[in-house]
């Protein structure tokens, strides 16, 4: 009966404590002082990995070509894709065609790393979805020439189309906020989020060159190994790329479960980070590792509601702890939502969140066949009106 009794404590504490997690992060949170202009322009490698589909690499390409920076090429990695209609009439874009199919991100980048034109010093990973904002390589160059070696930027909503849309964009925003600016600030690393990131090209090969990563999930891989060598990675609130939010409901199940899936193949990766934070004394190794615990949201959200109810039976003072973390996750999501340039429309999309959650939930029962499903999400938004769009959003 102790026994049972001491399992049911520490399950609640391995949940519950991402309830309280963010708020305490936010409270130890500084801003830090204003970055130095960049005095020079580095040489980036700009890798675009495409999968079967190339109906948005005309606007990506276009977008990344207005960049203000002069020191860069662009490498469009088409993987499994009819590139018989795609034609860049500038020099700077290399289109590369795998003669056989890689199916893996990391696969592709290495592609695009031995056809580079010339040794770049940096690079950065940008999907084909993806639109760039002008300042992008500026911006990160901020803290690079802070001595970083790895760089995370945000990844904004390009489209706020449907409810979906909406609902996905408030998500972003919450994990930019305590994964990327409230966990950097406090002396940690910013969570990877699979683009919109940027490395020296030194240690994206050291990292992974030696590693075949088929699936979704090579980010996380990625971010384990350089904070496991107690490696920094900034966050750069202001380096912006535009990324497509789901759309339709099968869209949403399929991309979810594909990354839940990604969560239970590699959360391991925390709890080998909070042992090295503790014998290493690091920060910023054993919070990483904390965050890498943290079930998908929907997941520990349910269970901690599960878990008050059952307290109910079990313990009032129990129900207490868990009524006070569910409220503090609540403000503290708003906050994250508050503390961003948020758009009006994902506040009026709040009251459809049990919805999300359910579809969710539907991705959880799909989970062992994630792998089954296409290594990239479907696009269906017309990245053409992507830039009108986000102009009308911010005028309103």
């Amino acid at each position: 009966m102790v026994i049972i009794w001491i399992i049911w404590i520490l399950l609640q504490v391995l949940i519950g404590y991402n309830l309280y997690l963010p708020m305490l992060l936010f409270v130890f949170y500084r801003k830090s002082k204003e970055e130095l202009p960049v005095v020079y322009e580095s040489d980036y490698g700009i890798i675009v990995t495409a999968y079967e589909q190339t109906d948005s690499l005309p606007a990506v390409v276009t977008s990344i070509l207005k960049l203000n920076y002069t020191n860069y090429l662009v490498y469009i990695v088409a993987d499994k894709c009819d590139i018989t209609g795609l034609d860049f009439n500038d020099e700077r874009v290399i289109l590369l065609r795998p003669e056989e199919t890689l199916a893996s991100n990391t696969r592709s980048h290495f592609y695009a790393i031995r056809n580079f034109k010339r040794p770049h010093a940096r690079l950065t990973i940008i999907d084909s979805d993806n639109l760039v904002a002008p300042e992008y390589l500026h911006e990160l160059d901020k803290y690079f020439d802070k001595g970083f070696l790895a760089v995370q930027g945000v990844r904004d909503a390009k489209n706020l189309n449907s409810t979906y849309a909406r609902l996905d964009a408030a998500r972003d925003i919450y994990y930019h906020f305590y994964d990327g600016k409230i966990l950097f600030g406090i002396g940690s690393s910013a969570t990877l989020a699979g683009s919109g990131m940027a490395f020296t090209t030194q240690l994206y090969r050291d990292s992974l060159e030696n590693t075949d990563i088929t699936g979704a999930g090579f980010d996380k891989v990625l971010q384990s190994i350089i904070v496991g060598n107690d490696l920094r990675i900034a966050f750069a609130d202001k380096a912006i790329v535009y990324d497509e939010k789901t759309t339709h409901a099968d869209q949403l199940v399929k991309q979810r479960s594909r990354w839940i899936n990604t969560w239970f193949k590699y959360f391991k990766f925390g709890f080998t980070l909070v042992f090295k934070g503790i014998t290493n004394f690091s920060c910023n190794q054993f919070l990483f590792g904390l965050i890498l615990l943290r079930p998908p949201l929907f997941i520990f959200l349910i269970l901690s509601v599960v878990f008050m109810l059952i307290n109910f039976f079990v313990s009032t003072t129990a129900v207490f702890i868990w009524l006070l973390g569910l409220i503090l996750f609540v403000t503290g999501f708003y906050i994250s939502l508050a503390k961003s340039d948020t758009d009006k429309r994902i506040y009026q999309s709040l009251i459809n969140i049990p919805k999300f959650i359910f579809y969710q939930v539907l991705s959880l029962l799909k989970v062992r066949n994630a792998n089954k499903h296409s290594v990239a999400t479907t696009h269906y938004y017309n990245s053409e009106t992507a830039e009108n769009d986000k102009i009308k959003s911010d005028e309103s």
